[in-house]
């Protein structure tokens, strides 16, 4: 028998679960030493052979955040007990070493439970966009038993960004440690690149080619979501493989997120198995969609219950209110956006019906369809399936190689019923248009002609950088322009053949991604992305393109309006057009573009300027159901206009007759005005302002920032308590600290002009690195050499310098140094490393008396933190909880002095404990306060989960769980941590009322 296991596991009756004496002894949030490594105790129990049974989670770095479980009887599980901390001299100049260590366990510890500002916000390479954070400002909240919500902002808006600032802020509060994303396969790579290249977090991409490289890595049979902590995988992959839904069984995550998650509503389904896989087994849980409801309240009740099972009492009568902390919804026109987006969006410009009057060849197929096909004045179709003629013509209405396609695939069909006295008239007239298409060519097709003209007229062609999307719904209209447009662009040899790319469903994960890249590298030959809608959905086209062809229209405004968000998105920096190509006919009768693609047309504009979207327009909300109604509509000889004004109609009185739900969902939910949105960016938030980053040349030689002179200058109240002014101070002297030598040891090379740093990694860096996406690493070559910066203008010009022209990657060759970047954390651990456990210094300051530095912390049950307070406590037991202030005070700080005058430790060694006590009292006097708002809001929870009626066994199960879990979220009834960090004492040759030194001294160079 081991005695690690996972937390799961159980070895050992359990005698008294409820034993104080057993509970005494490894109280909740305590720290105890294992095997040579620190744990955090969880949950202790008395078994009745094993002796206690104690429940901890990793401190120290080699276990961070895995869970174990230890009995007393079978490893030695030591107490440690801070009264026991060792205090140690501070040889280094400016006590260095002491102000980096508590700097280090001040970006170590994790946020508190309570803590519901954004920490930051202001340190990301994003523009400062309040709307933007505001997601994680919901999920946040409190308003929410776990970080659970639906970001639904319409399309281009930037959800990936709102994602990643949600994860950032999840794994400051160390609730993102494990992640996983689930994407549509064609933006695995472009969501990992934006979540690296924005906030330096890694994911590990299991897409095709990943899952053969980690097959190879790992022992056999072994969890891949153990073995990478962060992973980006595709739900395809996911729903079809057997194999890694066993394992997700297994593992619980920090957060998930769920990218286009409206794919998971259809119950039984794959998608909708995996959700339910994914949704009790994750703390926090993120789903994004542009187009979350198809239009019934039963469905979107299931989405949202993914989220919180007991937040909606009835599924078929609710309010957009009942569920507001579970979602947030802005369109382009939402004031606040409209507001913070002006000049950094361009409008887009109108869709241009470009009319395309039908040739000869094409005049017949027109007359055959009018007269057989789709007769009007009450005739009848040849064919006995009523919807097919519709599909014949929308196949003709693409290209003559996509209708030939159909002609041929229902001949088939046909010939295996082997019903002659049912088929033969419709087989019959299928030959006949099989005969009138046969020997059509692009000389035959007017939109071939007009595509040509209309590129060429917005300068596509050889020698020109413009660069155009065209879309289409066949494949075979895709592959047969792929064919003949080049040439008839004018491209020639290879050029011929780097110009277009294709792109359709059929094609790998890998294959979609590269095509994806490639058309976004300025780099690259590539002028024209001949695409179908399976890149409508979630594909950023806008970085070196704002122009795009409708080649042939999908009957539906919802992708009509998705199409066009892929060049009209956040970031595009010229107007974007759009263009139809409408095939007209002189025929009496017959059914060209007219009839729908270009009223629909006009429709998706006028709901896009005035709504901010189109998806309500019909009151489907879904693109499948809006193009299967039409025809249906079309069938009954109504009009465009007619079915949809008709079905808008219908679905608003179905929305009053359930308290006008759909009306409030669509109008918007969780807006705020401008003037509230400059209220919230005016709370403070930590990192470096975009204001104080460095800009070109503005540091002085040898130093990585502009260093602070004096006292550090954090304010009392911020989120996250600072000894150093910024991030950029903090890794200089660390630096200076940890490698003094790093000049030859690193072959450390730092531009005093941009503030680029350029060193070679160590092999525990390397380590670290292996995290980074493997593109990266390889075509960036970061095993031999690292490029990072602080300054935000070199790393933003460096992300934008590698999409353009002469770059084969779109990965930058400078990384930006945020708080979670691993360099970073690599040397915030090095210099935690630097004292020994339970080590402490002793400082020399400006204090009257010795002034002990402690951490407290109270935790729930599951570990995590409810209350940090950072004090100071004199000899006379006075309890300080500021301890940033009381250090900026005593002088602490770049230019202090260290006179190296050492006090014999044993007297203050001997002070430690009452310390403590005094440390534990004020802590416990001021508890309830401290708790109070964490208790209240669960206590709302928990009085809706008594309200929440769930007549069935899972619905009751269910809710014991999340009862239990709003009881495990709660402060324990036990002692609250502490710790001793420093020892603050005056300088023997001085009364203690005046500063150690000179505050003009400048620190040491590197």
């Amino acid at each position: 028998m081991t005695a690690l296991q996972t937390g799961s596991e159980q070895y050992g009756d359990v005698a008294d679960p409820a034993d104080p004496a057993v509970q005494e002894q490894f109280p909740a949030g305590a720290q105890v030493l294992v095997r040579d490594e620190v744990w955090l105790v969880r949950n202790c129990v008395r078994t009745a052979e094993d002796g206690a049974r104690v429940e901890v989670v990793g401190v120290s770095d080699f276990v961070r955040d895995q869970e174990a479980v230890f009995f007393t009887r079978l490893d030695t599980i030591e107490l440690i007990d801070p009264r026991e901390t060792r205090l140690i001299a501070d040889d280094s100049p400016n006590h260095r070493r002491s102000r980096l260590f508590l700097e280090a366990v001040l970006r170590r510890t994790a946020l508190p439970q309570s803590e519901q500002r954004l920490a930051l916000a202001d340190s990301f390479l994003l523009d400062p966009l309040p709307y933007q954070r505001r997601p994680a400002e919901l999920a946040l909240s409190g308003d929410n038993l776990r970080p659970r919500l639906l970001i639904a902002d319409v399309v281009g808006l930037g959800k990936t960004l709102e994602i990643g600032l949600t994860l950032a802020e999840l794994i400051r509060r160390g609730r993102g440690e494990r992640i996983l994303v689930v994407t549509p396969q064609h933006v695995l790579e472009q969501f990992q690149h934006e979540l690296w290249t924005r906030f330096a977090i890694p994911l590990v991409r299991l897409d095709s080619v990943g899952i053969e490289r980690i097959q190879r890595e790992i022992p056999a049979g072994r969890n891949p979501f153990t073995f990478f902590k962060r992973v980006i995988i595709s739900i395809d992959t996911l729903k079809n493989t057997d194999q890694y839904r066993h394992h997700l069984e297994q593992i619980r995550w920090d957060a998930v997120v769920i990218d286009e998650s409206h794919n998971l509503i259809n119950r039984g389904s794959l998608r909708n198995q995996l959700a339910k896989t994914l949704a009790p087994r994750t703390d926090a849980l993120i789903l994004a969609s542009a187009t979350p409801h198809n239009g019934d309240a039963r469905s979107f009740a299931e989405l949202i219950g993914l989220l919180d099972p007991a937040a909606i009492r009835d599924p078929e009568n609710y309010r957009a209110k009942d569920i507001e902390h579970l979602f947030i919804r802005r369109t382009k026109v939402s004031p606040e956006v409209r507001e913070q987006m002006k000049g950094q969006w361009a409008d887009r410009g109108p869709s241009e019906s470009v009319r395309c009057p039908a040739t000869p060849a094409e005049e017949k197929i027109f007359e055959e369809l009018a007269a057989v096909w789709l007769p009007g004045d009450g005739g009848t179709s040849v064919s006995s399936v009523p919807l097919f003629p519709y599909t014949l013509l929308k196949s003709f209405l693409s290209s003559h190689a996509a209708f030939r396609a159909t002609v041929a695939a229902r001949v088939k069909t046909l010939e295996k019923k082997n019903e002659p006295q049912g088929t033969a008239a419709e087989l019959s007239a299928l030959h006949r248009l099989a005969e009138l298409a046969a020997d059509l060519t692009e000389s035959d097709s007017a939109k071939f002609g007009k595509l040509v003209e209309q590129l060429k007229g917005i300068g596509v062609g050889p020698g020109s950088d413009t660069r155009v999307v065209v879309f289409s719904e066949r494949v075979q209209t895709l592959e047969w322009l792929a064919g003949v447009l080049p040439a008839a662009l004018g491209f020639r040899g290879n050029a011929a053949e780097g110009c277009a790319r294709l792109m359709h469903g059929g094609l790998s994960d890998e294959q979609q991604m590269a095509v994806v890249e490639e058309f976004g590298l300025a780099g690259t030959p590539v002028r024209i992305l001949l695409t179908g809608d399976v890149a409508s959905e979630g594909v950023n086209l806008h970085r070196q393109c704002h122009q795009l062809v409708h080649y042939d229209v999908p009957w539906s405004l919802i992708r009509i309006e998705q199409r066009n968000g892929r060049i009209d998105r956040y970031g595009q920096a010229h107007q974007p057009q759009f263009r139809a190509l409408i095939l007209t006919s002189g025929v009496e009768g017959a059914k060209d573009d007219t009839l729908v693609a270009e009223r629909l047309l006009d429709r998706e504009e006028q709901a896009h300027r005035s709504l901010g979207t189109a998806e309500a327009v019909s009151g489907l909300y879904r693109a499948e159901a809006e193009e299967k109604s039409l025809i249906q509509d079309l069938l009954r000889g109504k009009t465009v206009d007619e079915s949809l004004d008709a079905r808008r109609n219908d679905a608003e009185s179905e929305a009053a007759a359930m308290g006008d739900f759909l009306a409030d969902f669509w109008g918007g939910v969780n807006e705020q005005p401008p003037a509230d949105e400059d209220s919230a960016a005016s709370e403070p938030t930590a990192g470096t302002p975009p204001e104080t980053v460095p800009e070109p040349n503005p540091a002085p030689a040898q130093t990585l920032a502009p260093s602070e002179a004096g006292a550090p200058a954090t304010d009392t109240g911020q989120v996250l308590p600072r000894l150093f002014t910024s991030t950029a101070h903090f890794l200089d002297e660390a630096l200076r600290e940890v490698f003094p030598d790093a000049r030859e040891r690193l072959d450390l090379d730092r531009d005093a002009q941009s503030g680029l740093l350029s060193f070679k990694p160590p092999a525990d860096l390397l380590h670290r690195l292996k995290a980074l996406p493997s593109d990266y690493l390889r075509e960036q070559g970061l095993r031999e050499r690292v490029l990072v910066t602080f300054n935000r203008r070199l790393a933003q010009h460096s992300l934008q310098r590698a999409r353009e022209a002469g770059s084969t990657s779109s990965w930058p060759e400078i990384s930006y140094l945020t708080d979670l970047h691993p360099v970073v954390e690599w040397l915030t651990d090095k210099v935690l490393v630097r004292l020994g456990r339970q080590e402490a210094p002793v400082i020399t300051a400006s204090v009257a008396e010795p002034t002990y530095l402690i951490q407290g912390v109270y935790s729930n049950a599951l570990g995590r933190p409810t209350v940090v307070k950072w004090m100071g406590v004199s000899g006379d037991g006075h309890v300080d909880d500021d301890m940033v202030s009381l250090l900026r005070r005593s002088g602490v700080g770049p230019t202090m002095a260290n006179p190296l005058r050492h006090r014999d430790p044993a007297p203050l060694a001997a002070g430690i404990p009452e310390a403590l006590d005094s440390a534990e009292a004020f802590m416990e006097k001021h508890r309830d306060a401290w708790d109070r708002p964490l208790r209240d809001s669960i206590e709302k929870h928990k009085l809706r989960l008594g309200e929440w009626e769930q007549p069935t066994l899972a619905g009751e199960t269910t809710k014991r769980r999340l009862t239990d879990l709003a009881d495990d979220l709660l402060t324990t009834g036990q002692r609250p941590m502490l710790r001793v960090l420093a020892v603050l004492v005056p300088d023997p040759d001085t009364d203690g009322t005046a500063p150690t030194a000179s505050l003009t001294a400048a620190p040491a160079a590197l």
